[in-house]
């Protein structure tokens, strides 16, 4: 079985922004998010980025702007130890339709096709309902995060969420993980 884990970005990795990150300028890393991933590559792991990029398809932000921000991320996971090995985006908005657009599990899909591989168990980590959602729909193992958009659930809703498991952030979300793995190896 292939060691893989699935994140978000905005809210996971780097802070989200209320009007996007639409260009390298306006991606700032969270606290300790590249330190997370370099444990998950030391670790062996592989390592994926799912994400809405609803502002492509509002005209925004041209397709060539992400290229260059997931460059721009790519570089500085590099730099710190760690090691991206796919990113899979929706260029579509949130009333489209599409299969693809969190939720929806279009995305997740498509990486389970491309790897030849059940996603069934792998650990998703996200800041919102909607990636928690397209994982539960694969039945894989949703995490997630207060670093982000959760962080305006509130406790009583965050108590709702029954299969789901909470962390502060990346950091804590990878050492759970790694603790996890080191109780029960594949």
């Amino acid at each position: 079985m292939m060691r893989l884990v699935v994140l978000g970005r905005d809210g996971v990795i780097n802070e989200r922004r209320a009007d996007g990150v639409l260009d390298t300028g306006d991606w700032r890393p969270l606290p300790g998010a590249l330190a997370a991933i370099a444990r998950l590559h030391h670790a062996h792991f592989h390592v994926v980025v799912v994400n809405n990029e609803p502002a492509i398809g509002e005209g925004r932000m041209d397709p060539g702007a992400l290229v260059r921000i997931h460059a721009h991320v790519a570089r500085e996971v590099d730099t710190a130890g760690g090691r991206i090995d796919a990113m899979l985006y929706c260029p579509h908005g949130a009333d489209e339709g599409c299969s693809c657009h969190l939720p929806a599990p279009g995305l997740l899909f498509e990486l389970q096709r491309r790897l030849e591989t059940d996603l069934a168990g792998v650990t998703m980590i996200s800041d919102s309902l909607e990636g928690i959602q397209a994982a539960e729909a694969l039945n894989m193992h949703p995490v997630l995060v207060t670093s982000g958009l959760a962080a305006s659930l509130g406790d009583a809703v965050l108590r709702t969420l029954v299969g789901v498991e909470i962390q502060s952030d990346l950091g804590a979300a990878v050492t759970a993980l790694l603790a996890r793995e080191a109780l029960h190896p594949i």
